[in-house]
């Protein structure tokens, strides 16, 4: 803690003890609001695609090496905890297909954007973590495009992957801070195959389409057929009755990167390039 020259006293906004305390909780709050704020303008960053995902996918080659390597140990005696492993490499080099098509689809939005004009740059966007946030900010860079991560202190998982661009890579303590961040300059949303936190960041999304406070034209693709119908009877949410009928066309699900893209590049050309644009600031 730096002190002052004036016997020792120490300014309000200099004291550690209290920026960290309960206290001034409004003033780290604000200060995930206004730092990220300020790095977004000064890169004048105005449109993103923001990719959801599992942080658990590996790439086809982090999962083929996986399994070749418990499938080279062997014993007279079979393992139970080797048969484990070794079911759970298939499962993860059989879901290792969403971390390429993640990779294969922010790789050519990327390649597509960068042809348009600067200020209708639409930037790839994800958590900044592994799995799927890794593959979709590895394929904007691979395509030569800028690449955002908005990370999350949490105790696993969440670390910041190696392809993120520098000065747009953010570390957020605050969820809501972050879903703020996600959706406020979002264009459009992929949504892969994911746990806990990426149903919550779908449904919240979905909540704030179907209640119009999230009013701006908004692409939503939920990638993965087999996935989120086995997952997800949104189907039957309609039957129930708690969901209308129109609400199923909050979003778009679909099987592949060139129905996923076409989808994304139609959105775009129609709601925004070569129209008048509302800036956020």
């Amino acid at each position: 803690m730096k002190k002052s020259t004036n016997g020792g006293l120490v300014k309000a906004y200099r004291n550690e003890a209290f920026l960290n305390s309960a206290n001034a909780r409004t003033i780290r709050i604000l200060a995930e609001y206004l730092e990220p704020l300020h790095r977004l303008r000064r890169h004048r960053i105005k449109d993103t695609i923001v990719f959801y995902g599992s942080a658990r996918v590996p790439s086809q080659q982090q999962a083929e090496e996986n399994l070749a390597r418990l499938n080279r140990q062997s014993g007279n005696e079979r393992d139970p905890s080797l048969d484990r492993a070794r079911r759970a490499a298939q499962q993860d080099l059989q879901a290792s297909r969403y971390y390429e098509d993640a990779r294969e689809l922010a790789y050519r939005l990327t390649k597509w954007s960068l042809a348009l004009k600067e200020n209708q740059r639409f930037i790839v966007c994800s958590g900044g973590g592994p799995g799927i946030m890794e593959a979709a900010n590895r394929g904007a860079s691979e395509a030569g495009g800028p690449t955002i991560g908005m990370n999350i202190s949490i105790p696993y998982e969440q670390s910041a992957n190696p392809y993120l661009t520098r000065n747009l890579s953010f570390e957020f303590h605050y969820f809501f801070m972050r879903k703020f961040w996600f959706v406020f300059l979002a264009k459009a949303l992929v949504v892969f195959p994911g746990g806990f936190g990426t149903m919550d960041e779908l449904f919240e999304l979905l909540t704030l389409r179907q209640t119009r406070k999230v009013t701006k034209p908004l692409s939503v693709i939920v990638y993965g057929e087999e996935f989120w119908r086995d997952i997800i009877n949104f189907d039957k949410m309609v039957s129930w009755g708690v969901i209308s009928p129109e609400d199923l066309e909050l979003f778009h699900l679909v099987d592949s990167v060139d129905s996923a893209f076409n989808l994304l590049r139609d959105h775009f050309e129609k709601a925004f390039i070569g129209k008048k644009r509302y800036w956020h600031w």
